[in-house]
């Protein structure tokens, strides 16, 4: 009988369920243990049990330099004024050449450095050989154990060397070693399967058509999976095919330890995978409220039926014969957070080892943010220091924008019940960096330009991370105006002066002090397929009615340029079918336009060229850098100047069509 479906249950309900099963079956801890040799790769392996010291270490007493062991008492009285002989013959020895390591002789108890030692022969010459000598003199007395590595000094016989649940390190290796082990128990690696389905999916490096997608969340969920201790394994991708999947899924169950079934992006997908899960087990949780990666679904695989299915021989069997199983959303940021989520204290668990805690710091929020009542929300932020600030900056909240977590600094966990943050809100977030990348971070908000990137690239380079959000050259001022900006790239036209920025810098930057650096020089226009084949001119053209026009951001450079030009020819913005149509970046724009949502926009030739749309210039703009006076001679901002100034940094962007370079880093105006 099927189960009745769960649609998106509280996170904390959802986790209880899983890991309540998990008790039940009897892998609510290690799963297997295996002892394995020092002299293979045991780094990063999880201690399985103690490990006690067998051997002290050093296990007898040990010069600790290069010397004369001697018996401290003999050198009472030792000094510059009254030196004293010792003797090395082998008749009547009071001191002896070790060299470091060396075990001291049973009647010794100290060690005098070679280079405080004077080596003579029987004559009273210079002994020949300054590690056998008949005599040494000495200008100073020693105290009991001086210069030696005492017997357990590092540690003692049956002392604690490293506790279960361990990570290991490559220093913890040497320590093993010396307690005088030659191998270790530690917990086997968790199998986890993982099976990405789909009909529209495609191995990295096929050739790709339209309505195909990169098959890649595999890829990311099993590195995730060996960076938490576990051993992942990727299988081929398998298509909608209800029997296939069930064939595939039960050979997965009898041969690993958890199975993630990675469901494509296709309509109803989750419900297919749940529909698998109940054929084959039992189904716990059918979506999460989390966002994103609400539609996870959580069940037990039964080797029996899997054995039905399949008719291999099990690898493994559990004491209930079952196999967790974890359906995945296909989204590529749903399926990665699903990871950090869910799987990794699963695999903590199963190694004995704590779950991983991220570094948490408190950030103040760049703008404000909305979320799901009814959802926890996981919200990706680029983080850093302005001035005495943390602050936290938004990135796209898409579920396919993979890049959103590749340049997101950390996570921030906005609680079901929250329905928003405003500007200026403080947050708790999750680091994924190390506290020390946010002091070298420069953060620039304000208009998009692709320039940027290579500006991040060349800074890379002088130990600085540029992160840049997109909010318009508007949104740049007013984010230097509540200090949350090193600098803000803006292009907004005066339409009664001609001149770019200054009007809006008195306008919108009362009170702080600015400097105004020239950057680019941008051709804009219309960006249009290939072959232009609805015949595009000129802006006028935007007024007929076949015509789907794709706008930029209020607020944006680019916006506050059309609206001028569109005043000069006298046209209505009414009349433009796709007005309030908007994306943030140039690129957004050539996106649209390139998957046939639009038929052109206004933007930079370089976001025509890099997606192949051809382009119509039509104006010549200022691109500037506006830098607060506090900034502009701040260390951190210094590398930014040298890229700036860069003969190399400018001859990359000179080849990018539609740039002139001409006034690069001049400073243009001083506004107080």
């Amino acid at each position: 009988m099927m189960s009745v479906y769960l649609h998106d249950i509280p996170l904390d309900v959802a986790k209880e369920r899983l890991f309540s099963a998990l008790e039940r079956i009897g892998q609510a801890g290690i799963l297997d243990i295996e002892r394995i040799d020092l002299n293979e790769f045991a780094a990063g392996r999880v201690l399985a049990k103690p490990v006690w010291a067998k051997i002290s270490s050093p296990h007898y007493h040990a010069s600790a330099m290069d010397g004369f062991a001697v018996r401290a008492e003999d050198t009472t009285g030792a000094s510059l004024n009254n030196p004293m002989s010792l003797n090395c013959s082998d008749e009547i020895i009071s001191a002896t050449y070790v060299d470091t390591g060396d075990p001291l002789p049973d009647w010794a108890n100290a060690v005098i450095p070679i280079e405080n030692a004077e080596p003579f022969d029987l004559s009273g010459s210079t002994s020949t050989n300054p590690r056998k000598p008949d005599l040494i003199r000495i200008r100073a007395s020693v105290t009991p154990w001086s210069h030696v590595r005492l017997l357990g000094e590092d540690m003692v016989a049956t002392q604690l060397v490293l506790p279960a649940g361990h990570v290991l390190r490559p220093v913890d290796l040497g320590a093993i070693a010396a307690s005088g082990h030659s191998d270790i128990l530690v917990s086997r690696k968790p199998r986890v399967a993982i099976i990405p389905t789909g009909t529209e999916l495609i191995p990295i490096g096929q050739e790709i058509k339209k309505g195909d997608i990169i098959e890649f969340n595999s890829q990311v969920l099993a590195g995730q999976i060996n960076e938490w201790g576990g051993a992942a394994l990727r299988y081929d991708i398998t298509p909608d095919d209800f029997v296939l999947l069930c064939q595939r899924v039960s050979e997965a169950a009898l041969k690993n330890d958890l199975i993630l079934l990675n469901a494509g992006s296709s309509a109803g997908s989750e419900d297919y995978s749940a529909k698998i899960v109940e054929t084959l087990g039992e189904l716990l949780v059918h979506g999460v409220a989390v966002r994103p990666g609400h539609p996870v679904i959580v069940g037990l695989i039964d080797h029996q039926k899997a054995q039905q299915f399949y008719g291999g021989k099990r690898d493994l069997v559990s004491s209930e014969g079952k196999t967790l199983i974890i359906g995945v959303p296909g989204y590529p940021v749903s399926a990665a957070l699903t990871g950090e989520i869910f799987v990794e204290p699963i695999i903590a668990l199963w190694l004995g080892r704590q779950p991983s805690e991220l570094t948490k710091v408190k950030a103040t929020l760049t703008r404000k943010v909305t979320s799901p009542a009814g959802d926890d929300d996981y919200l990706r932020v680029a983080v850093g220091w302005v001035g005495d600030k943390l602050l936290a900056a938004p990135l796209s909240r898409g579920s396919g924008v993979i890049t959103s977590l590749v340049n997101a600094d950390g996570i921030a966990i906005l609680p079901r019940g929250t329905q928003g943050l405003p500007a200026g809100a403080e947050i708790n977030v999750q680091l994924y960096r190390p506290v020390s990348d946010l002091r070298r971070t420069i953060f620039a908000i304000g208009s998009h330009d692709v320039i940027l990137d290579l500006l991040a690239r060349y800074l890379s380079g002088y130990n600085r991370r540029l992160t840049s959000a997109n909010v318009g050259s508007m949104g740049g001022l007013i984010a230097l105006k509540r200090g949350e900006a090193h600098f803000a790239g803006s292009h907004l036209l005066d339409p009664e002066t001609g001149e770019y920025n200054l009007s809006y810098i008195h306008r919108y930057l009362s009170g702080v002090p600015v400097k105004v650096i020239a950057f680019v020089g941008r051709t804009q226009g219309l960006m249009i397929p290939k072959g232009n084949p609805k015949g595009i001119k000129n802006l006028e053209d935007l007024t007929r009615e076949d015509i789907r026009y794709v706008n930029r951001q209020r607020g944006a450079g680019t916006r506050v340029l059309l609206d001028y030009q569109l005043g000069l020819l006298g046209i209505s913005q009414d009349r433009i079918n796709g007005y309030s149509q908007e994306e943030y970046t140039h690129l957004s724009v050539a996106a649209a336009i390139t998957s046939g949502r639009a038929d052109c926009g206004l933007g930079i030739e370089a976001a025509a060229n890099a997606l192949e749309l051809e382009f119509i210039p039509l104006f010549q703009e200022s691109y500037q850098l506006i830098v607060p006076d506090k900034y502009y001679q701040d260390a951190l901002l210094e590398p930014l100047w040298k890229v700036i100034g860069d003969c190399e940094f400018q001859r990359e962007v000179s080849q990018m069509p539609g740039y002139d370079i001409s006034e690069m880093g001049k400073l243009v105006a001083e506004v107080n």
